[in-house]
């Protein structure tokens, strides 16, 4: 992958370092059949990290002094990094998404709002003329269109088809294979989102929403290291430097739903989603953090990353229970099966 990834992270392994001897092989101890290793939460996220960015695993696990000195420097241009850089929604989809919240919001009120910006307009007729949504008759109008989509097939219209060229914007030239990745992960952990959120009373529209975005500030930092150029020879990351890279991209993802004005509840899902979900939590944040988990296993799964797609269903009894969690997995596995 020809991304500063590459550039700054040469994906090799380590070599031995001087004066250590390497330690004697060991035979490992058997285990019983039924004892299958569970991997861990922040093992799944470090391998998510490393296949969105073409990364070797590394050999260890603390980062180093040269890695606390990157970290220091990405925070201190992630405090002065300019929202204003990053693409800007269109202007009337906010006034779109609050009427999208509204049931009974009619067709010529949406075709109204989405024909003010010409694009939008142009993506609509087009998804409706498309063989999945051809009608028996022509569509001729934008509310024809508008009514044909109905308001789920206009909410999925907003944020796959606009959403996704925005999102992908932000890893800049660099960025591209991650950016791809990244929306797959997307797609997924929107739809996982939505699922569960139908199963705890959060919205479904802005749990969808907020899957979409939770990873939107991963390719503002992707162009943060991309100002700090190249290092000389260095071997792969360490678990904990990629660890503090998705902190900060996490309080950039925050900024930027409220540079955007997404819902106020999408905002505190995101605020929330960093910490592990609790039964104080929002019930939109706890469906959050749990989706972005399947989402990520489901993609890593489906990409031969890892052996198979692990069973999480046990990490959150106090908040989802493990069958529902178990279902949700399901869901995923049957509507992005692997290619």
């Amino acid at each position: 992958m020809g991304s500063i990834w590459r550039r700054i992270f040469r994906s090799r392994r380590p070599k031995p370092r001087a004066g250590r001897t390497p330690p004697a092989a060991t035979t490992p101890a058997p285990t019983a059949p039924a004892a299958r290793a569970v991997l861990p939460l922040a093992a799944i996220r470090d391998r998510f990290q490393r296949f969105v960015l073409g990364l070797a695993d590394s050999q260890t696990s603390e980062p180093d002094a040269a890695e606390l000195a990157t970290l220091r420097q990405l925070e201190l241009l992630g405090s002065r990094f300019d929202m204003h850089s990053l693409p800007r929604l269109p202007t009337v989809l906010p006034q779109l998404l609050r009427a999208l919240r509204n049931d009974n919001t009619g067709g010529g009120e949406l075709a109204r709002l989405i024909g003010r910006d010409p694009l939008m307009v142009g993506e609509v007729m087009r998804v409706t003329g498309s063989v999945h949504y051809r009608a028996a008759q022509p569509i001729t109008s934008l509310q024809q269109a508008v009514v044909l989509l109905g308001q789920d097939g206009l909410r999925r219209v907003l944020t796959q088809h606009v959403m996704k060229p925005i999102l992908q914007a932000h890893a800049g030239a660099f960025g591209h294979a991650a950016g791809e990745r990244l929306w797959h992960h997307a797609e997924r952990c929107a739809h996982a989102c939505a699922w569960l959120g139908r199963h705890n009373h959060s919205d479904a529209f802005e749990a969808y929403l907020a899957g979409i975005v939770c990873h939107a500030g991963d390719g503002a930092v992707i162009r943060l290291l991309d100002r700090l150029g190249p290092a000389d020879d260095a071997e792969p990351p360490s678990p904990g430097f990629l660890a503090g890279c998705a902190a900060l991209a996490a309080r950039l993802s925050l900024q930027v739903a409220q540079h955007w004005e997404l819902p106020p509840r999408v905002v505190d899902a995101l605020a929330e989603r960093q910490a592990p979900p609790t039964p104080t939590a929002s019930p939109l944040g706890n469906a959050l953090a749990v989706a972005d988990l399947l989402a990520m296993a489901q993609l890593l799964a489906a990409h031969e990353c890892l052996a198979e797609n692990p069973d999480l269903s046990e990490n959150w009894p106090e908040v989802f229970a493990p069958n529902l969690v178990a279902r949700c997995r399901q869901d995923l596995q049957r509507n992005f099966p692997a290619t």
